[in-house]
């Protein structure tokens, strides 16, 4: 762990914080994503407590029309949250999902790894492609790697982009299943059995999964599952 930065006796230790501190500020607005502490720390003098650096913009941008949040893994400004009504008319507006959208976006975050005939499982629905086509040109699904499994299917998992459309820092601030039954998110066409796992987004394979190779091949071919289609 980095040592505190101690301000020097002639100050020389206090500009090299604040100079430090607004190369940080700088950073943060000029990216469209999040960074992460240790990615901001490359660009400071060694010494610097990246935290203090952090934590001083967040004091700094608390009061602001914008402020330093903690999303993705990382740290954005984001707009004041009682001000966010005042840019809504200016924003562009957002991608409406259908409920099937929405259904299988809940599944692939709680299950991820998991394949399509999985989340038709799940859902005891057939899923169209065209609902994981939406959600991947979103940002926020990938393909994960193929199951080792026959047809080798494929995995889908979320993204960054995921948590920070949503405004979480990590995939286990996902809220648990009567919250989600409560705002609608998920329907009572689920099954009754189905229970929400701790959700975990570790980019690395798992031991029932191959990289992706070659996307040409069919993606679910010998994966089938429920008969049924998306209404």
């Amino acid at each position: 762990m980095t040592e505190p930065f101690e301000e020097d006796e002639d100050g020389g230790g206090a500009e090299v914080f604040a100079q430090a501190t607004r190369v940080v500020e700088a950073l943060l607005f000029a990216s469209v994503m999040p960074l992460s502490a240790e990615e901001l720390a490359r660009s400071v003098p060694s010494g610097i407590d990246i935290q203090q650096v952090l934590a001083r913009l967040g004091a700094l941008y608390e009061p602001r029309g914008v402020n330093l949040r903690q999303v993705a893994g990382g740290y954005a400004f984001r707009t004041a949250p009682d001000l966010s009504y005042l840019l809504a008319a200016e924003a562009e507006p957002p991608r409406k999902l259908s409920r099937a959208a929405l259904e299988v976006l809940a599944i692939i975050a709680y299950h991820q790894p998991v394949t399509r005939a999985e989340i038709e499982e799940i859902r005891g629905v057939a899923t169209a492609k065209g609902t994981l086509d939406i959600l991947l040109e979103a940002g926020w699904v990938r393909l994960r790697g193929r199951r080792r499994s026959p047809g080798r299917p494929v995995t889908f998992g979320t993204t960054p982009g995921f948590l920070d459309h949503f405004g979480l820092d990590r995939i286990d601030d996902l809220p648990g299943l009567e919250e989600l039954k409560g705002s609608g998110f998920i329907e009572g066409r689920l099954t009754r059995d189905l229970t929400v796992p701790v959700p975990d987004d570790d980019p690395d394979l798992r031991a029932d999964e191959d990289p992706l190779g070659d996307l040409f091949t069919p993606l679910d071919d010998g994966d089938g599952g429920p008969h049924g289609a998306d209404g």
